[in-house]
């Protein structure tokens, strides 16, 4: 009995069938055949695979420099390191300028960030004396409350957060903007929207007073 796959009809042992046969040809006559994803470029005889290699090196750097130097990518950069700048400048605002004052006005005998509370004192530990710092306290392995740290932190939220808003506003002044949205409460199911709006957009009640006037008919 003869096999399906191969033909019986040839003496010289079995041969692929014409389907197969056509697939195989078809791969040894085009390369691009057998791998899809091959570029027909890159596909010459007398191509060694240093040169492939360097023209996928040069098409995956010009991919990068595409989408590095878009003007969005660039934006967003810059922005960045200017917003690191300025908060590194109203974080020396407030710890440098704006904190020392307040430690002398305050009944403080030492800077706000050096302020804590000792919950277990350390081996070295003198009561009468306590201890000066708070790093001295942590190196001799007190268990200490930085309260002062987190006040700090706070007072340097408030000051990043205050100059964001004036320049803000300033720059709204001046190019006449609108950044900072300015929000009221809907009288109706009190969240909050644009204090601009005729009409709210949860609640979809009118606030130019249509809605007492319908009630009152």
């Amino acid at each position: 009995m003869s096999d399906p796959t191969f033909g019986g009809g040839h003496t010289g042992g079995p041969t692929p069938a014409n389907g197969i046969a056509a697939d195989l040809l078809r791969f040894h006559d085009d390369p691009a055949a057998s791998n899809p994803f091959a570029d027909e470029e890159d596909l010459h005889e007398d191509d060694n695979v240093f040169e492939v290699g360097e023209r996928a090196v040069k098409h995956i750097y010009q991919g990068f420099l595409d989408f590095a130097l878009q003007g969005n990518i660039l934006e967003i950069a810059f922005g960045l390191i200017i917003a690191s700048s300025f908060t590194a400048i109203v974080n020396s605002f407030v710890t440098d300028i704006l904190l020392p004052p307040l430690s002398v006005l305050l009944p403080l005998n030492k800077n706000l960030d050096e302020k804590f509370a000792v919950l277990r004192p350390g081996p070295n530990y003198v009561k009468e004396n306590g201890y000066n710092t708070l790093q001295f306290a942590q190196d001799d392995g007190a268990v200490v409350m930085a309260y002062g740290i987190f006040i700090n932190r706070i007072v340097n939220f408030m000051g990043v957060g205050m100059s964001l808003y004036f320049l803000a506003a300033t720059y709204q002044y001046f190019s006449h903007d609108p950044i900072i949205k300015h929000t009221v409460k809907c009288k109706y199911c009190k969240k909050r929207i644009s204090e601009k709006s005729l009409r709210c957009v949860n609640c979809t009640s009118w606030l130019d007073g249509r809605e007492e006037r319908h009630a009152g008919m």
